[in-house]
């Protein structure tokens, strides 16, 4: 499985300081059969696809485009979009 790169911020001299971004992962996974529970700590669904991304529309845009695949319109599969915290970065 493979992981999109996320561009390094540059820092040029007009920079006031850092800026806290938050990070997002796009994840594309199978849909487990009905069980009783779903946690997904414990027993986690099988991923099929991660792809990072740097901002939230970025992230939209790719899930937008996971939810157009046929295996997702059936409900075989589930497009989650997951903001993985915050992260420093330069202006």
């Amino acid at each position: 499985m493979r992981t999109a790169q996320l561009p390094r911020q540059g820092r040029s001299a007009t920079d006031s300081g850092p800026v806290a971004l938050n990070r997002f992962l796009v994840v594309l996974t199978d849909v487990r059969a009905q069980d009783c529970g779903r946690d997904e700590r414990a027993s986690p669904e099988r991923r099929r696809q991660v792809v990072g991304a740097s901002s939230r529309e970025a992230a939209e845009r790719i899930a937008g485009a996971f939810m157009a695949l046929g295996m997702v319109r059936a409900g075989r599969q589930r497009v989650k979009l997951i903001a993985i915290g915050r992260r420093r970065g330069r202006r």
